[in-house]
């Protein structure tokens, strides 16, 4: 493990508990309805088959914290009437930590910029998996309310 990472994780959770909650207080403060947040597809709980949105999150003590800040930060979202959050897989491809995927669920930099795209302009409140047909997670919902597609290059 990296030297300080747990106290990595422990600023990324309070990042998206403080900061999700001060960033949709003040959207609401603008009268702001629409926000997309990027969340986590590798936080689900493990089970047979592909994760689909509704599926519990991991209740492994080791990432309790983790998930306490994504439920936050998904929650807090969510709270907005047109609330989208996005559970991204693992990204890579130019300027990420990897040129290939290195785990499932993985998701290629330009499909996760073209679903940002497609969330701002048709997504509806709620949240969508995306992540590439690699068995981990289902983004079939992703595919058929917003046009995602794990295959996207620029």
């Amino acid at each position: 493990m990296p030297p300080r990472y747990q106290e990595g994780l422990e600023r990324n959770a309070r990042l998206r508990i403080e900061g999700a909650r001060n960033l949709v207080g003040a959207a609401r403060a603008a009268n702001v309805k629409r926000m997309v947040a990027q969340s986590i597809a590798f936080i689900y709980a493990p089970g047979a088959g592909a994760r689909v949105e509704s599926d519990p999150l991991n209740g492994d003590r080791a990432v309790a914290r983790t998930v306490e800040g994504v439920k936050a930060l998904e929650e807090s979202v969510l709270a907005l009437p047109e609330g989208i959050v996005l559970r991204y897989g693992y990204l890579y491809g130019p300027g990420t930590w990897f040129e290939a995927p290195a785990k499932p669920p993985s998701l290629y930099i330009d499909a996760a910029a073209q679903a940002t795209v497609l969330a701002l302009a048709r997504g509806r409140h709620g949240l969508y998996n995306i992540a590439e047909d690699d068995g981990a997670v289902s983004s079939e919902k992703a595919k058929r309310e917003l046009g995602f597609a794990a295959g996207f290059r620029l």
